[in-house]
């Protein structure tokens, strides 16, 4: 931590000291101001490091302001304004680095920000426009603005928006709006290599292909001690296709475990006020199944799975009646339909049957969006959903061995408050039944809480809490649940280690700093997991002893960059599976989001995916 905070510089700068007030004492300054002193001061030196800090660093960088941090993403000023007819909508978009969208007038100043800007294609208005929930010489609908910003702000290659009035040209028919959008540098990648066996791993994409929206995504593993030493994925997508929220993803993935050709359009209920949704596409996997262990094994043991599928599925949402025109109720029945054709060609046991699966659901939903910072971002706008979401499902599969029924419900729900924090919870189960027995079933219960933001100066401390459990029930022998990395552990990677019913907690504190370096902000980990996992349809997990992970680590991120989160972490785990031989500490980086956040919207029906 000496080493890296010797290295970084604090983002929020102390007041400038007039030159003839008494000096300030350097030992009552805090620790980051006189590291970012010493930076000033030696930036001002004619030296090779002088001029290297001056050229990469910015000594006047300031905190973004809150201004739009309320509470709630409505913004109540703004429903006076409801069926007002839209006269002018004024689009300003903004390069990626050196810009702030909270301060118009701020200019880029370091020599990076001003080169980083010019490999950058700017996001064309036209873009923006096209995800715009209102138009010029068109009444102003209740939460239009609202949510406008909120589906710029979750655009990927958009850093953040603003939607704003102009309250000096508004009548008491006309409006004028004024959207203001900020970019990320939107050429990324990733990339690892590891020097002992020559194995490495380069990813690259973009998110916004030649200004047009377009996004490239590659990834190339090589020299890897698996029985193939490369590995490749692909994917294109187009998004948001003639302003209908329609997009279209091709995918491609070469793994050694996993391979994928797939294609589909989909259009979601992205907005409240969507009224259709839905999608089709097909594809072609490939994979190796892990198979049940014994207690014998010291390897894993594969067998080969194939099929072809096609996928359709159609939804409506029916808003209910409100009798108060300047209020938008947001409560929403949803009905959907979809039809699943999969075909096998590589069989690993005879539970796998070719089928025709057809499947209806309805469900209520009701969705709200509050703002907050410093959650999966390192100081942008987050927009963070509640509400609550209720849906049953009712199918019925036609195979060539067998035909079934399946039922499904799911109920979540999740509220927010700024001083309390935010509360997430969620209940689900789903079976097949034949005749009158009840198979593959899954009982899924899952609860998040973080904390609010603590603040100390330019610290800020968040606690998170995540509960889960899979409850299979009647379950197929190699339908098999880990607690490897995201699905339990966090950095444990046992390859024997399955069972059909598991249970997890997780807690992580992320304490945010005031460092940067190059732009990359720093913050710091600590976290403590707790897995219990158990085998057999009649098993309980908790009879065995738990599985623990304990570990802490950094977290460095650039939030006008589209680079993935880096993390660099160090794991100990005391309880090591029988028959497995590995190090109990373990050093590892990972780019994945442990946590996120379920939004409320209704997607498609479908069977509950046991993982």
């Amino acid at each position: 931590m000496l080493l890296l905070s010797g290295m970084a510089f604090a983002q929020e700068v102390p007041t400038r000291q007039d030159t003839l007030a008494t000096p300030i004492d350097s030992t009552k300054q805090k620790f980051d101001e006189r590291v970012m002193s010493n930076l000033r001061e030696i930036s001002h030196r004619k030296t090779i490091m002088g001029k290297l800090l001056k050229a990469i660093l910015v000594f006047d960088r300031r905190e973004e302001e809150l201004i739009g941090l309320d509470a709630e993403l409505i913004q109540r000023e703004y429903e006076r304004h409801n069926y007002k007819i839209v006269r002018n909508v004024n689009i300003m978009t903004l390069d990626a680095l050196g810009y702030s969208i909270n301060d118009t007038t701020r200019i880029p100043q370091s020599f990076l920000e001003k080169a980083g800007n010019s490999l950058h294609i700017k996001t064309r208005r036209h873009l923006v426009r096209n995800k715009l929930l209102f138009r010029s010489m068109q009444p102003l609908e209740p939460l239009a603005l609202v949510e406008s910003e909120r589906l710029l702000r979750q655009t990927d290659y958009l850093l953040d928006a603003r939607i704003i009035v102009d309250e000096r040209t508004t009548t008491q028919d006309s409006v004028d709006v004024l959207v203001i959008t900020k970019d990320i540098f939107s050429l990324g990648g990733s990339g690892s290599y590891t020097p002992s066996s020559g194995a490495g791993r380069i990813a690259l994409r973009e998110l916004n292909f030649l200004g047009l929206g377009h996004q490239v995504r590659g990834s190339y593993r090589f020299n890897m001690n698996a029985p193939r030493p490369w590995e490749a994925t692909g994917g294109y997508t187009v998004e948001n296709i003639g302003n209908t929220y329609v997009r279209a993803d091709l995918t491609y993935i070469n793994e050694n475990f996993y391979k994928e050709k797939s294609a589909f359009v989909r259009r979601d209920f992205f907005a409240t006020n969507t009224r259709y949704a839905g999608a089709a596409g097909a594809s072609q996997i490939d994979e190796l199944l892990l198979l049940p262990p014994v207690p014998e094994d010291t390897v894993q043991r594969f067998a080969d799975l194939g099929y072809h599928r096609q996928d359709f599925w159609l939804g409506r949402s029916f808003k209910f009646k409100s009798y108060n025109l300047g209020f938008e109720p947001r409560g929403r029945l949803i009905t959907a339909l979809r039809f699943i054709n999969t075909n096998y060609y590589t069989k690993p046991t005879e539970n796998f049957q070719d089928n025709m699966l057809v499947m209806g659901s309805v469900g209520y939903s009701v969705r709200r969006y509050y703002k907050d910072r410093y959650l999966y971002g390192f100081g942008r706008t987050e927009d963070i959903p509640a509400g609550t979401l209720i849906s049953a499902a009712y199918g019925y599969e036609r195979g060539d061995l067998f035909d079934r029924r399946y039922f499904g419900l799911d109920v979540s729900f999740a509220r927010y408050n700024k001083d309390f924090g935010y509360f997430y919870s969620r209940a689900g189960y789903g079976s097949f039944i034949r005749g009158s027995s009840w198979e593959q079933g899954m009982l899924e219960l899952e609860s998040l809480y973080f904390t609010r933001l603590y603040e100390n100066g330019n610290w800020k401390l968040r606690h998170f809490i995540l509960g889960r459990s899979t409850i299979g029930i009647n379950r197929n022998p190699e339908e098999l649940l880990s607690i490897n990395n995201e699905e339990g552990l966090r950095g444990f990677r046992s390859g024997l280690l399955r069972g059909n019913r598991r249970v997890v907690l997780n807690y992580e504190a992320n304490l945010y700093t005031p460092f940067s370096l190059f732009g990359f902000r720093l913050a710091t980990v600590a976290f403590a997991d707790v897995a219990w996992l158990s085998y057999g349809n009649k098993s309980s997990p908790f009879r065995n002893t738990p599985y623990r992970g304990f570990g802490a680590g950094i977290r460095f991120r650039n939030e006008y960059l589209s680079f993935s989160t880096i993390q660099i972490l160090v794991g100990y785990y005391p309880k090591i599976p029988q028959n497995e031989d590995f190090s109990n500490f373990r050093i590892y980086e990972s780019s994945r989001p442990y946590y996120d956040f379920a939004d409320f919207r209704f997607t498609q029906p479908g069977i509950a995916e046991f993982r």
